[in-house]
């Protein structure tokens, strides 16, 4: 049985405790664990950006293990873009350090009178001023900590940088100086806290159970035999984007296209060039990451990534084409640390509000495809300059000050920023951006299934009389099956401490996979489908969170462009003399949300909820959430 830290800046106090055994039975730890504890602790009258506000650090049971990809760590805490739910999950090395060290849990309240880190070892917790390190940014943390060479044995850490002292809400937590706990502004709720940083320290790894060993060797043969995820091992995430300019699923310049020209200036091959290592997180044998470096000119740089989503938000919506200057600026992104989802589609945003004659900057043109015009919106926003004191806020609310219409082109839910799939072609992305509880979000369901041409799997998964019409991305009427199940088996994953890209990605290993894993830890027998009931509890919790905040139906909505403007999707050819695309003279077809009603509607019947998207008693009885009330 781990600990749970509770750390309170405001007085100093800090109580450890054992970690309540009845949460981690109902669900798991790691987000699920998150969820409950913010559920208990933070209401609806808590300002996101208050001293009340939790900073929930999770180190789930199977996180820091020998068990594959066991390095995600979960940050929970009422989010200061959405007003709701929030939670933000990143990879790397630091969650296994605070595993290491004994903790299921660390809470964090209150705001220390002068800029604090966090100690964290095996037996102790310490609250140190650090009034020196404000102002820094993430990666001068990083060396101020560790030194330089951050050695493994110095620990890891996780900080902000500017973003999140400015209180910027789409503001990241920034881990092992290039990974990113990112979504709904977590950096600004840790700047409001006036912590700078935690360090962990762990000394002393605790002993494995055989059984678990045993278990996990057998999940690792399965990933290293499993040729899907070949591409994510040579390319990284890179791996999609040719394929989703084909299929219209490249959004850009804002969502007003769904793919671009100049896919072979930012697709995996030509950031191939750039890249320096291959290496990967914590007990990964798949390790898709890549440091990649620009050895001169303007744009030198060395950063890890770049991922897909952070490749489109700061290359395709904002029509940049130049490889270096996605580089670039997916650096500046950590190094003030800022979300480079939210990020990109903020900077998209200002733009076409500037293309129709909505918005300008004194100092800046607000021009696509400008490299200069991207790395000053960045620095701008993280330092709440200008134009960037507006666009810190994030779309949502950015539109609500501009006026004049700017609502229709922000594209969020819920306040957050779409991650970056095409709703008009990837269906059931679009629902399951819509119904994700923490906001807009890609990797609350992971619905692609349909996209991938996985008929094996959703024969695996779901009634044989339903699988053609669900397979078909351009149908509509069976997407939210594969949205639900999606978000059980997420919620699960998620609250494991392990990543998608061993699971619902490619379905290398499916809830019965991880069921051994559970098994040992629990000591007793676990079945893939207890593992989805305790995914659908997690799901519903997180929805009653944001039901005692007023969320309701009206909120799981799209932005108007994707159920009233056609996307054309259009062929390309490339020419045998110049090796560069041409564009067909007409669309091939168009994509469009048709009937966003009737995919919601289905959604919340499978889900036992009313047309309002709430939670039916009988519901929460059954998934032994009766003490939840709105």
């Amino acid at each position: 049985m781990g600990k749970s830290a509770f750390v309170n800046l405001s007085t100093g106090d800090i109580r450890i405790t054992e970690t309540n055994p009845d949460d981690l039975r109902r669900f798991l730890g790691g987000r699920g664990l998150g969820a409950r504890l913010l559920y208990d602790l933070v209401g609806p009258n808590v300002d996101p950006l208050s001293p009340e506000n939790y900073l929930i650090f999770t180190a789930a049971p199977l996180a820091g293990s020998p068990w594959p990809t066991s390095a995600r760590l979960h940050v929970t805490f009422k989010s200061p873009l959405t007003g709701a739910y929030g939670y933000a999950n990143a990879g790397g090395q630091f969650v296994a350090e605070l595993s290491h060290a004994g903790y299921d849990a660390v809470l964090i309240t209150g705001r220390a009178t002068v800029p604090s880190i966090l100690r964290i070892s095996d037996d102790a917790i310490a609250i140190e001023s650090a009034p020196e390190l404000w102002g820094k940014k993430t990666g001068e943390v990083h060396d101020a900590l560790l030194g330089a060479d951050g050695k493994a044995s110095q620990g890891r850490v996780a900080c902000i940088g500017p973003a999140g002292e400015n209180l910027v809400r789409i503001a990241a937590i920034i881990n092992d100086r290039g990974r990113a706990a990112a979504r709904g502004g977590p950096g600004a709720v840790m700047g409001s806290k006036n912590l700078k940083a935690i360090h962990a320290v762990a000394r002393n790894r605790p002993p494995t159970l055989p059984e678990l060993r045993v278990a996990a060797r057998e999940a690792v043969e399965k990933l290293r035999a499993d040729p899907h995820l070949d591409g994510l091992r040579r390319w990284g995430t890179l791996v999609l984007m040719d394929g989703k300019n084909i299929g219209g699923d490249q959004p850009a310049k804002n969502h007003q296209f769904a793919q671009v020209p100049f896919i072979k200036s930012v697709n995996a091959a030509a950031f191939d060039g750039y890249v320096a290592e291959h290496r990967g997180c914590y007990a990964c044998p798949i390790k898709c990451s890549r440091d990649s470096k620009v050895a001169d000119g303007p744009f030198a740089v060395e950063v890890e990534g770049p991922e897909y989503e952070t490749t489109n938000a700061l290359g395709p919506m904002c029509w940049v084409s130049d490889p270096e200057a996605i580089l670039y600026a997916n650096r500046l992104c950590n190094e003030y640390g800022l979300d480079t989802i939210s990020t990109g589609v903020t900077i998209a945003f200002a733009l076409e509000l500037h293309e129709k004659g909505l918005l300008d900057a004194d100092d800046l043109p607000l021009e696509w495809g400008n490299p200069a015009t991207l790395h000053g919106l960045i620095a701008r926003i993280a330092l709440r300059r200008g134009l960037g004191d507006i666009l810190a806020e994030g779309t949502k609310r950015a539109a609500e000050r501009i006026g004049h219409g700017a609502e229709r082109y922000a594209m969020q839910v819920k306040g957050m920023e779409l991650p970056r799939q095409e709703p008009r072609f990837a269906k059931g992305f679009g629902l399951g951006h819509a119904t994700s509880n923490r906001g807009a979000d890609h990797l609350y369901g992971l619905p692609a299934i349909d996209l991938a041409g996985a008929w094996d799997v959703a024969r695996r998964l779901f009634p044989a009389e339903i699988v053609p019409e669900l397979m078909d991305p351009a149908n509509e009427k069976y997407k939210a099956d594969m949205v639900v199940y999606g978000e059980h088996f997420c919620a699960i994953t998620d609250s494991l401490g392990i990543c998608k890209f061993s699971t619902i990605e490619e379905y290398a290993l499916f809830p019965e996979d991880l069921a051994p894993g559970v098994a040992a830890l629990w000591g007793k027998p676990v079945t893939g489908a207890d593992l989805l009931e305790v995914g659908e509890r997690i799901v519903n919790l997180e929805r009653m969170y944001n039901v005692r905040q007023g969320l309701s139906r009206a909120d799981d909505h799209l932005p108007r462009r994707f159920t009233e403007e056609p996307a054309p999707l259009y062929e390309f050819e490339e020419d045998p003399i110049t090796g560069q695309l041409r564009q067909s003279p007409e669309p091939i077809r168009y994509g469009l949300l048709h009937d966003f009603d009737a995919m919601l509607d289905r959604y919340y019947a499978l889900r036992g909820w009313d047309g309002d998207g709430i939670p039916r008693p009988e519901t929460l009885r059954r998934l032994d959430l009766h003490d939840l009330t709105a």
